[in-house]
């Protein structure tokens, strides 16, 4: 194993991706083909990892393999159930580096920076208002311009 102190020991020769692990640069290497060799027998949805093709497959079904123990919350990916588990655990592992922010989420940690930057980058193209948010656009487009949602 050439792993060392968890130095990245393999480099792709096409972009700047390192990593530790030589399987991790073979999966890696697939980015740069066209190569999808795993197909969903049930719609044709093709993807590079068989692991990608197990979690569509579950799209096809009504499973919910994975429970809270908890509540009653099911789900279908265990990473959707750790982060469900926040909720009762309290557990906020994304910090703010700028503030004493903490969150449950990458993307809530996303949304936040924005409050010290001061971008507004979801834009109504039919007027000048700006948001932080994409839910504020949306409920901007319904409340004044007549936008309906999914259509």
């Amino acid at each position: 194993m050439r792993m060392h102190a968890g130095k990245k020991s393999f480099a792709c020769e096409l972009c700047d991706y390192t990593c530790v692990e030589k399987s991790a640069l073979k999966l890696h290497m697939q980015i740069h083909t066209d190569k999808k060799p795993f197909e969903c027998e049930l719609c044709g949805y093709v993807c590079r990892q068989s692991s990608n093709l197990k979690r569509h497959v579950l799209t096809h079904s009504s499973e919910k393999p994975f429970a809270c123990e908890v509540c009653d919350y099911a789900c279908r990916e265990n990473g959707a159930l750790k982060r469900h588990m926040r909720i009762h655990t309290g557990e906020k592992p994304f910090e703010c580096g700028l503030c004493a922010y903490k969150c449950t989420t990458s993307s809530s940690l996303t949304t936040h920076m924005l409050t010290h930057t001061g971008q507004e980058p979801f834009v109504c193209e039919l007027c000048d208002y700006t948001s932080k948010q994409r839910c504020n656009l949306k409920r901007h487009m319904r409340a004044h311009h007549g936008e309906k949602p999914f259509s």
